[in-house]
C-alpha cells in the first residue's frame, strides 16, 4: 500500500511540474545537463562512429567537426576502401583511400558530391548537437510540456517542428524528469505511419559535452529494428 501511494505521488509530482515547466524551460534544463560549459558553439573534435548495419559489413566513421571554422569533414571505412567527403565552409573536396584524382566513375559509384557531403554534415552536427541544436534559428519548440510512459519509463517529452525553409518533420524528444537527459527522440514525417524513434544509453563526454553513446534505430509503424551506432572519442 505504502509503494502505491509513493507512485502515486510521484506520478502526480511529474505531471503537476509538466504543466508547469515551459518548453524553452525543459530545454534551458536539458542543455545545462548535456553541455554545462556551453562548448557546444566552438565545438572542435572528433567523434568515432561505429555502425552495424544488418545485412552489411560493419562501418566506422572518424568525423571531423570545427564549427567556428565551418569544417566537416567524415572519413568512413568499410571493407577495403576508405572514403572521405569534406566541406570546408562551401566548398567540397572527396578522396577514396587517400587518392584525390577521381575518375567519373568512382564519383558516381560512391555518391561523392557536395549535396551529399552536405547531407552528411548537416546530419551529424544535428545529432550529435542536440540538445543544443534546437536553439538553431528555424526551430519552434513548443511551450506546452507533456509527459509520456515509453518504453516503461516516464518523460518529459518537448515537441519540435521547424520552419518551412528548414524542415518538414515534426520531433519529439523525450527527457529524464530528475536529470533533464535526454534518451529518446522521435520523428515524423507527413506520410502517415512514417518516421523512426531512436533510444539512447550511455554518455560519451566530448569536449566537456555529454552525448549519447549508443543509439538503435526503430521504425514508428511497427517498431522494426534499424541498425544501431556507437559513439567513442579519439583517445
Amino acid at each position: 500500500m505504502k509503494n502505491t501511494i509513493l507512485l502515486l505521488v510521484l506520478f502526480v509530482s511529474v505531471v503537476t511540474f509538466a504543466q508547469k515547466i515551459t518548453g524553452d524551460k525543459l530545454l534551458e534544463k536539458s542543455i545545462n545537463f548535456h553541455d554545462p560549459t556551453g562548448n557546444w558553439e566552438t565545438f572542435h573534435g572528433e567523434l568515432i562512429v561505429t555502425m552495424q548495419t544488418p545485412k552489411g559489413a560493419q562501418r566506422k566513421s572518424s568525423i571531423q567537426i570545427h564549427l567556428p571554422k565551418q569544417y566537416f569533414s567524415v572519413e568512413t571505412a568499410r571493407d577495403s576502401i576508405v572514403t572521405k567527403k569534406i566541406v570546408n565552409k562551401e566548398v567540397c573536396s572527396f578522396a577514396i583511400n587517400g587518392i584525390t584524382n577521381l575518375s567519373e566513375e568512382l564519383i558516381e559509384k560512391y555518391s561523392l558530391n557536395c549535396k551529399r557531403a552536405k547531407m552528411f554534415k548537416n546530419y551529424y552536427t544535428y545529432l550529435y548537437g542536440l540538445p543544443m541544436k534546437l536553439e538553431d534559428e528555424g526551430t519552434i519548440v513548443d511551450q506546452t510540456v507533456t509527459t509520456k510512459t515509453f518504453k516503461g519509463k516516464k518523460y518529459l517529452v518537448l515537441k519540435v517542428n521547424y520552419s518551412k525553409e528548414v524542415g518538414k518533420d515534426t520531433w519529439y524528444f523525450y527527457f529524464d524528469p530528475k536529470t533533464y537527459a535526454m534518451e529518446v527522440y522521435q520523428f515524423f514525417k507527413e506520410a502517415k505511419n512514417s518516421g523512426e524513434y531512436i533510444l539512447l544509453s550511455g554518455l560519451e563526454t566530448i569536449n566537456n559535452i555529454k552525448m549519447p553513446k549508443n543509439r538503435a534505430w526503430y521504425y514508428n509503424k511497427d517498431d522494426g529494428y534499424l541498425e544501431p551506432d556507437i559513439l567513442s572519442s579519439k583517445k
